[in-house]
């Protein structure tokens, strides 16, 4: 199974592998939402939708029918 930004819970941080271009806005391709870039889950608004990240430094909110085309690798804290 493939983990994507919508996996994600608060805090959690990824590094996006893939993103699937068709179903993204060329919006936040542009924004950050780029493969080797890292993702941070800041907040969920209620009714889980949408979900507030920071994309390497930039605070974005996008659609959770949006965030499961953003493939990424969770990192792990120790």
């Amino acid at each position: 199974m493939q983990v994507t930004i919508a996996h994600l819970k608060r805090g959690e941080q990824g590094i996006i592998t893939d993103v699937s271009s068709e179903h993204i806005p060329l919006k936040l391709l542009e924004m950050g939402c780029l493969p080797g870039n890292t993702v941070q889950l800041l907040q969920v608004a209620p009714f889980q939708d949408p979900m507030y990240l920071n994309v390497n430094g930039t605070h974005l909110a996008i659609r959770k029918e949006t965030a499961i085309h953003i493939i990424i690798e969770k990192i792990i804290h120790e």
